[in-house]
């Protein structure tokens, strides 16, 4: 995966989630499990911009953002699922915090 498709991928996923039914956060959102390798693709990506952007002091809003609403909301939408009920994959919370984690990754240059 190269930087541009990897990029791409984390602002449909996480900006313009409203627009794609399938997008992480708009599944998490409706009580559906992720599609199967969807987080494994996100992680992919993340790991991509990380290493592309480890040496940048700046970084652009609305990567940021989309990146921002990948580690919260999701685990906002896990939650508010599992209290209604939903029966998640048992490894999606993990994966969820891999995701946060990767996101802190790039956020802190580390």
């Amino acid at each position: 995966m190269d930087f541009e498709t990897a990029y791409r991928l984390l602002i449909n996923q996480g900006m313009n989630a409203n627009q794609d039914p399938d997008a992480l956060l708009s599944r998490l959102g409706q009580g559906s499990p992720p599609i199967p390798g969807q987080v494994t693709s996100i992680l992919l990506a993340l790991k991509m911009v990380e290493d592309t952007l480890k040496d940048e002091t700046v970084l652009e809003r609305q990567l940021v953002s989309s990146l921002h609403q990948l580690a919260y909301e999701s685990r906002q939408e896990f939650e508010r699922g599992k209290q209604q009920g939903v029966s998640w994959p048992p490894l999606l919370e993990e994966d969820l915090t891999r995701i946060a984690a990767a996101v802190q990754a790039i956020f802190s240059g580390s």
